[in-house]
């Protein structure tokens, strides 16, 4: 419970220290918003077809961005060697760091689905499971950022890398394209891409639909992305956080 209390501790400063700042709950909402109502506005009837992939790709581009931007400014400030110093295990800090950055882009989210319910009428089919999916796709997305904020220096590398893959991400794992619509040798690759079973499982939530034979193996899928996350989080700070 000590652990866990001091997870927390770090987590409500990350969320004062960074994640609380208008300009950055603005930024996050600012290019899925514009990009959704586009396309509303070009086909009304075409809309929710893509709005999981919308949502899922928020919650991507907003968990991994702040969680890899705030470990490498806390390294180049020196904050972060700071806390390695403080009596904390390790996995306490990787727990913390994980859910601060999963708060925030849950809370980026929720907002831009709200106002996606308010102002064009979006419904959920299935709200477990798309609570489910988003709060699989948060922490595992904010582990895939503190892995990138491991392996380099400065923001802008944190940031170049993260793009190196979320980038291709978004374009073979059903974001802007039904993934049984994806060419047949494309789709192992979006078998492999933890992004592709989120917005499955959203979409599932969303409207009671999935292009898979049922909703467990997305889900099934997720959980075993997140347990892999877990453990190369796990290995990659234990190798590379005090150098």
């Amino acid at each position: 419970m000590k652990q866990w209390r001091r997870a927390l501790a770090i987590s409500r400063k990350d969320i004062v220290s960074y994640y609380g700042k208008p300009p950055l709950i603005t930024w996050g909402l600012m290019f899925p918003g514009v990009l959704l109502l586009s396309i509303y506005l070009k086909d009304p009837g075409t809309y929710l077809q893509v709005s999981p992939g919308i949502v899922a790709m928020t919650l991507l581009f907003a968990s991994t961005s702040m969680s890899a931007i705030v470990i490498t400014f806390e390294k180049r400030a020196g904050t972060f060697q700071r806390l390695l110093l403080a009596p904390l295990h390790l996995d306490t800090i990787i727990l913390g760091k994980t859910l601060s950055a999963a708060a925030y882009g849950l809370a980026t989210t929720l907002i831009l689905v709200l106002a996606l319910a308010i102002l064009l009428g979006l419904r959920l089919t299935v709200p477990g499971l798309f609570a489910i999916g988003l709060l699989l796709g948060a922490v595992l997305f904010a582990l895939m950022g503190l892995i990138a904020s491991m392996v380099v220096k400065e923001v802008f590398e944190a940031m170049t890398l993260m793009n190196f893959f979320r980038f291709p991400l978004l374009f073979i794992s059903g974001v802007f394209m039904p993934w049984a619509k994806l060419p047949a040798w494309l789709k192992p690759l979006a078998w492999l891409s933890p992004l592709t079973h989120i917005v499955e499982l959203l979409e599932y939530g969303l409207t009671g639909r999935s292009h898979f034979p049922s909703p467990w193996l997305p889900l099934g899928a997720s959980l075993a992305f997140l347990v892999l996350a877990a453990g190369a989080a796990h290995v990659t700070f234990q190798r590379r956080a005090y150098l």
